[in-house]
């Protein structure tokens, strides 16, 4: 479990972090947040994005270690 001072975020499948990042990228652009809030939520966009990320490339080297099909 994590603490509000954990920075690890929790562990999220591709399409939760993808449909978080994309409602905070909407939020962004309606222009009614204050700027303590964007930076706050473009900080965590990036987070989201670095995780999307991560669980793509994990996703590539786990197909290109299947064994070819003959």
């Amino acid at each position: 479990m994590t603490t509000p001072n954990d920075p690890t975020p929790p562990a999220q499948s591709f399409e939760e972090a993808y449909a978080a990042l994309e409602e905070a990228l909407a939020r962004l652009e309606s222009g009614d947040l204050s700027l303590d809030e964007s930076v706050s939520l473009y900080a965590q966009g990036r987070a989201l994005l670095q995780t999307c990320e991560a669980l793509l490339d994990a996703a590539e080297l786990r197909i290109t270690r299947l064994p070819d099909a003959e």
